[in-house]
């Protein structure tokens, strides 16, 4: 038999769905799940782009540019614009995905072998970007102690080789929720600019920020206009996690006319989800305001019930709608399955995303699990019960 890849074998699976075969099955056995695992928002998309596709008069469903439609980039750089990034027509690439973007990324500043620093824990999937792009994660860890802010920029210089070529960051943090600071993100800008890097910004949560904090982009840093690269997404912005369309923002030019070969090399983004996405960017504020308020008051009631269940240690996040939670068993990958296979209260369960997945460092975050705080307050309030009657089952 022919046999597969290394770089096949090397791909991680994801944290958040090698759970779903014993969900599947908890489900066959009539119990009812709350889905605490996956970052897929309950929040209505905005009828403006529902309307625009349902609208739409198209005879032949055609290729469009492989830099996206010009109409959505025009729209999406007079967005960016109001938010002062002062960017251009060839600053801007639509992808298929947030993910695709960090793909065409990688591809366009790293060669196999080149070296990526990144705080974890960090949105799982990296790994497997840096695997098909053969590149090496080189983790710097943060803590849970101090809401996993960031660590010192001398930690950071430590890791710097000849090698290293950027570092990358989710602000605000996927899995964390935490949201870095003006000052933290010009740390990181002296950082880059004196070892010639790249800063790499996932800002897909951008919207997401909670208790008057403000989040700071790095497009929004002068200096950094040869340096920053910024991924963007409609997916949790507009709860339009299927329509699979994000971006890659850069004002190196260089840099944007190598990812349009990558580009070119796929043809072209979704037609359907690109009408979609334009339609959403014009969706009012009160929208945002609204699901904002909504999700500071489940991120209240989680972490008031995770606070209450004993040995639980819980960060609070910033932004985002993600948290990361420390529990009193050795293995959440093992408790996780347990808790699908052998546990329910009244007929309802929980599933989790175990942390782990979210480390490059083999060992951390074996206690952790990550938790979307996506479902409506009452299930939350249910799902937090069950956690703790859990951990009180399992530990008896």
């Amino acid at each position: 038999m022919p046999q597969i890849s290394q770089k096949g074998t090397a791909m991680p699976s994801s944290p958040v769905r090698k759970l779903v075969p014993f969900a599947e099955q908890a489900k066959k056995e009539g119990k009812h799940i709350y889905q605490l695992n996956i970052g897929q928002p309950d929040i209505k998309t905005p009828e403006q782009a529902i309307n625009a596709v349902q609208s739409a008069n198209i005879e032949v469903l055609s290729y469009s540019h492989s830099a996206g439609n010009q109409s959505y980039r025009d729209k999406l750089i007079a967005h960016y614009n109001k938010l002062g990034f002062g960017l251009e027509d060839d600053n801007i690439i639509v992808s298929t995905g947030g993910s695709e973007a960090l793909l065409f990324t990688m591809g366009s500043i790293c060669d196999y072998g080149d070296e990526v620093i990144i705080p974890e824990p960090f949105y799982a999937n990296y790994n497997g970007f840096a695997t098909a792009s053969g590149v090496t994660v080189k983790p710097i860890e943060t803590s849970i102690e101090n809401n996993f802010a960031l660590p010192a920029i001398s930690e950071f210089e430590k890791l710097i080789t000849d090698k290293t070529k950027a570092i990358l960051i989710c602000n605000p943090g996927n899995p964390t929720g935490y949201l870095y600071t003006k000052e933290e993100m010009q740390q990181l800008a002296d950082l880059v600019i004196k070892h010639d890097l790249f800063l790499v910004a996932d800002e897909v949560y951008r919207e997401f920020a909670y208790d008057g904090r403000e989040h700071f982009s790095v497009l929004s840093m002068k200096e950094l206009d040869n340096h920053a690269i910024m991924i963007d997404s409609v997916s949790k912005r507009y709860s339009m996690c299927g329509a699979r369309i994000g971006c890659m923002v850069s004002k190196n030019k260089e840099v944007m006319a190598t990812a349009m070969k990558f580009a070119q090399a796929r043809l072209s983004p979704p037609t359907f989800a690109q009408i979609a996405a334009e339609a959403a960017l014009d969706t009012p504020q009160t929208y945002f305001d609204q699901v904002i308020n909504e999700y500071i008051e489940r991120r209240d009631i989680l972490i008031a019930g995770l606070k209450e269940i004993p040995g639980v240690t819980v960060a609070n996040p910033g932004g985002a709608f993600y948290c990361v939670a420390q529990l009193p068993v050795e293995d959440t990958d093992v408790f996780a399955q347990w808790i699908l296979e052998n546990f329910d209260v009244d007929g309802e369960t929980i599933m989790v995303a175990p942390a782990a997945g979210f480390y490059s460092t083999p060992g951390m975050g074996k206690n952790q699990i990550r938790i979307a705080y996506v479902l409506e307050k009452e299930s939350l309030k249910k799902a937090v019960n069950i956690l703790d009657q859990a951990l009180k089952a399992y530990n008896s």
